[in-house]
């Protein structure tokens, strides 16, 4: 045990003094929270790049000062004819043309527009011209029905969904309190502890795996196991490479607890509402206030999401995300490491053996981003379950309350599967590392598996 610890000690030391680990963890919050900001932003940009669109108007319902107005398209209804209009365009007079024809039948739901361009038209360009043509179209055939456009207008509702707990407590005793956007919340918090469980797992994994080829390409292992035996070799660097992962998750937990409190306290738009105003003690369900998402009242967003946030089981999900993180590493960096062991200095050789076990951490991002839609499908209910995926799929289902018998067995599985794959890692650790020169094939790891003496 003395030897194993100085293993670990050596292990863990040497990787959290490195510059790489203060910068992935102090500034790894920060640079996430930008890349969101980052997003947020990129999914408002509009093509700044001015577009003239000449409209050829067979139908004469468009009317150019009641077109709606966009900061990137110019549209103008001309009198010309079309071949005039094309050679407008031609003459970059104008940057397209828009055909739109005469309404034959008001029965008809299928309206067909003609574009003419030599570049080809783009998504936002394409609904933007939706647009345009839909509220003049539906205003005439509602003049050709012979129809009240206010009585029309009336048939349009915007559907809203109040969601009502049917107990008043929540799993942790506390009151609950739902919102229409409590579900976007916590397929946010899914994205974000599906995605970093993937990248923790895989980088800290890789770090097991090129820590292990490299000793063994330099020989330094061979010095080591003449003083420790091989599989004390492999748990001290599991072991010593997993504690950096979750010091460096404590870490960023305290780091973010600390910015969203500060931001709630300086920010008055990020503040709470009282509970006379969140449907807290003493007000009944009825009076509580609709909670819409609207663009116009982002203050009123940001405070239902700080509030979802702060009525998060958290005393259940970060312990159990951690679990999970812990099971999931111990997996798939014993494999890793059996792997690294077994290799040598050619990165091809590295490649063919590491790649089944990296296919199902991607099979498992891919079906974690599923799973955060659709929480309690059979889809994200036994993948869940299936040791190889539950480390990233069930810690992205833990903020949408799943059965406690779904998170118990699902961990239960993780655990029994962990315990077995490190064992059987552990019996090709002990050959791989001291063979050299040959080249190894998966079918070679299966039998070192079953040998009993080295």
């Amino acid at each position: 045990m003395q030897k194993l610890w100085l293993i670990i000690k050596r292990e863990y030391t040497s990787r959290i003094r490195t510059r790489a680990f203060l910068v992935g963890t102090f500034l790894a919050p920060l640079l996430f929270a930008g890349f969101v900001f980052f997003n947020v932003k990129l999914a408002g940009f509009k093509d700044d790049n001015v577009k003239r669109i000449a409209i050829i108007d067979q139908g004469g319902f468009l009317k150019t000062d009641s077109m709606p107005k966009f900061s990137n398209i110019i549209f103008t209804v001309v009198k010309e004819s079309e071949e005039t209009a094309k050679q407008q365009v031609t003459n970059k007079q104008f940057d397209a043309l828009l055909i739109v024809p005469a309404l034959k039948n008001v029965s008809d739901k299928k309206f067909v527009v003609s574009y003419f361009s030599d570049d080809k038209l783009g998504l936002e360009l394409r609904e933007n011209i939706k647009q345009t043509i839909e509220k003049p179209l539906r205003s005439l055939k509602v003049a050709q029905l012979g129809l009240d456009e206010k009585k029309v207008a009336t048939l349009d509702s915007r559907i809203k969904v109040d969601v009502f707990p049917l107990s008043s407590k929540s799993a942790n005793g506390t009151d609950k309190k739902n919102s229409s956007i409590s579900g976007d919340v916590a397929m946010g918090i899914g994205y974000i502890m599906g995605f970093a469980m993937y990248i923790s797992v895989l980088l800290f994994s890789m770090m097991v795996f090129r820590s292990v080829m490299e000793e063994k390409t330099s020989r330094i292992s061979e010095v080591m196991i003449s003083s420790v035996k091989p599989m004390q070799l492999m748990f001290g660097k599991i072991i010593g490479v997993g504690a950096v992962g979750l010091t460096q998750f404590l870490i960023q937990i305290v780091l973010v607890i600390a910015l969203v409190v500060g931001l709630t306290s300086v920010i008055p738009g990020m503040k709470t509402p009282p509970p006379s105003k969140m449907g807290g003690p003493g007000v009944s369900m009825q009076q509580m206030p609709n909670m819409d998402i609207d663009a116009t009242q982002s203050q009123d967003m940001t405070s239902q999401i700080m509030s979802e946030l702060q009525h998060q089981n958290w005393i259940a999900i970060i312990p159990l995300f951690l679990l999970f993180f812990l099971a999931g590493f111990l997996m798939y960096s014993s494999l890793y490491a059996a792997v690294g062991s077994a290799v040598g200095e050619d990165s091809g050789e590295a490649q063919g053996l590491t790649f089944p076990i990296t296919i199902p951490i991607i099979l498992s991002i891919v079906i974690m981003t599923t799973a955060v839609r659709a929480p309690d499908s059979s889809l994200a209910v036994w993948s869940s379950m299936f040791p190889l995926f539950s480390p990233i799929v069930m810690p992205a289902r833990l903020a949408f309350n799943p059965p406690f018998w779904q998170v118990a067995l699902s961990l239960t599985l993780l655990i029994g599967t962990m315990v077995c794959l490190v064992w059987l890692s552990g019996r090709i650790y002990r050959i791989g590392i001291l063979l050299y020169g040959k080249k190894v094939k998966l079918k070679d790891l299966a039998k070192w598996m079953f040998v009993k003496n080295i």
